[in-house]
């Protein structure tokens, strides 16, 4: 088995539990073709680059994964007829260096699964000590 990276780009038009249900879908495609999922990346809605279909921006999604190269003919073809992604890249790992790459970016995207809901505390917090300031000012 092969390592390999694969950068979705979700329609922007979605509801939140439509590009759920896309990337869900999109894992669906390769683990039906026998893949492993290493790890994957929300990376959010972000600008593209250049206008595609007529939208300028686009849901960003990584996964990380291990497959047989024989399957990715398959699920390229499935990707390419799935009318929720604008677009989609696959990258394969092959080489020593490339394979300890990948690794890190895997560990990498694992550290930043876990981390956001340690990082939304902090952040509910700022406000407040926001307003304190505000409040201590108009005294």
């Amino acid at each position: 088995m092969r390592n390999y990276e694969n950068l979705v780009i979700v329609k922007p038009t979605f509801t939140a539990e439509e590009i759920q249900a896309a990337v869900k879908n999109v894992e669906e495609i390769i683990t039906s073709n026998g893949g492993e999922i290493a790890a994957t990346d929300a990376m959010g809605m972000r600008k593209l680059a250049y206008p595609i279909e007529k939208s300028e921006r686009g849901y960003y999604h990584v996964i990380y994964y291990s497959v047989e190269p024989s399957a990715i003919a398959e699920i390229e073809r499935r990707f390419r007829i799935n009318e929720d992604l604008l677009r989609f890249v696959t990258i394969k790992y092959s080489t020593n260096r490339e394979v300890t790459a990948w690794n890190a970016l895997v560990e990498k995207a694992k550290k930043a699964a876990a981390t956001p809901a340690k990082e939304e505390a902090p952040a509910e917090e700022a406000p407040k000590a926001e307003e304190a300031a505000t409040e201590a000012a108009a005294e």
